[in-house]
């Protein structure tokens, strides 16, 4: 870790810089980059994202401010607008993709050293798609509605940390089921979800792979109970049943036996049917996954609140696609922070207190233990200014 160096210069230093490199020579995006570099444009959208710059502008003219920090940030000198335009709008957003990846495992390594939520072993994820809303005059290639535009971003959250583990970036109309037949899941791991993602071909793909699932049952669903099973002494359980499906094509997509568990919602003052392939866990603890689905929900709330994915600096599809990869990047690193540090930061005051001290020379990780102690120190004595 740089110790003297602008907080922002720590913070990507989390990100691999062999591996970056490796990763562009394969996709060939280092290609005609005529001083521009690929490593220059990530950190100048990573700038974007973290300082919350509303525009190519304000990206340039932040890092254009810097003078001697940008050496720290591995760049010659900030970028021109145009120059970081072009570049989003014609370098491969696979790269940015796989430095997802690569921060992915050191998110994941930090988050396996602290307690899970659930007492048992299994992975948990959550499944979840949200629409992002985009001018259709500026963002033709996004036609979602008659007079609308529209990107969805589908994402698998991962309940240890709630780190997002993958996503997939579709058109406005891709339905989720659809996207969610990309995953692969290991044997043993939980899926919740809510019901928009009910095809039983694919719960019946999953119950044969030993993956398991919780999710809303739809109010039409035809079935036929075959066990009732006894009900808690305490909690908000009201009907704990085993069940097979009744229509004629869900039952021959699912001939399994499902789970159906009925809880009563206290806030809502309603019941809601949960639907099931697990048969060992009690059911509390599926209404406790499901209600911990919420999670994720929180998680696009943070997204869109403290990162830029409403607003966009270019309107290629490449570039968008380029912005919301950095936005989960970013949302990885801040998570890296926040589960290293002593403090309990929120996301939303950790997100804001670093844009305010992104560029000022500290520790950052006795700064992210005491935000409130640490003192700024300045370039050490033997450093030459370059301009007085």
């Amino acid at each position: 870790m740089i110790k003297v160096a602008s907080m922002f210069a720590q913070v990507i230093s989390l990100i691999n810089r062999n591996h970056f490199a490796r990763m562009a020579h394969r996709l060939g995006a280092e290609r005609a980059t005529k001083g521009f570099s690929c490593w220059d444009q990530l950190v100048a959208m990573l700038f974007g994202q973290l300082a919350a710059a509303h525009s190519l502008r304000e990206i340039s003219g932040g890092l254009a401010t810097a003078m001697g920090k940008l050496v720290h940030l591995g760049m010659k000198a900030a970028p021109a607008r145009s120059t970081l335009s072009y570049a989003n709008a014609h370098r491969p957003w696979q790269l940015f993709e796989a430095v997802f990846h690569q921060v992915l495992e050191e998110a994941t390594s930090v988050a396996a050293l602290h307690k899970r939520r659930f007492r048992f072993k299994n992975p948990l994820r959550s499944l979840d798609a949200s629409t992002i809303d985009l001018c259709l005059n500026m963002f033709d290639w996004a036609r979602f509605r008659r007079t609308k535009g529209a990107v969805k971003l589908h994402l698998l959250l991962d309940h240890q940390g709630c780190l997002p583990c993958w996503a997939l970036i579709t058109d406005g109309k891709t339905h989720d089921v659809k996207a969610a037949r990309w995953l692969d899941f290991a044997p043993g791991t939980v899926v919740a979800m809510d019901r928009g993602y009910v095809d039983y071909r694919l719960f019946s793909q999953w119950t044969e792979a030993g993956v398991w699932f919780v999710t809303r049952a739809k109010d039409n669903m035809d079935y036929r109970v075959v066990k009732r099973r006894s009900l808690p002494l305490r909690g908000n359980v009201r009907r704990d049943e085993e069940m097979v499906l009744q229509g004629f094509y869900a039952r021959q997509n699912c001939p399994h036996r499902l789970r159906r568990v009925v809880v009563w919602d206290d806030e809502n003052e309603r019941e809601i049917v949960l639907l099931t392939n697990h048969m060992d866990f009690a059911a509390s603890t599926i209404a406790r996954i499901y209600k911990d689905r919420w999670q994720i929900e929180l998680f696009f709330k943070a997204l869109k609140q403290n990162l830029k994915i409403k607003t966009f600096v270019g309107t290629s599809e490449n570039a968008v696609q380029i912005q919301i990869w950095t936005a989960l990047i970013a949302m990885l690193l801040l998570k890296i922070l926040q589960l290293r540090s002593t403090f309990g930061w929120s996301l939303s005051n950790l997100a804001a207190l670093l844009r305010l001290n992104l560029l000022t020379y500290r520790d950052l990780w006795r700064w992210l233990d005491s935000p409130f102690e640490t003192p700024a120190v300045g370039p050490p004595a033997q450093q030459i200014l370059l301009f007085e």
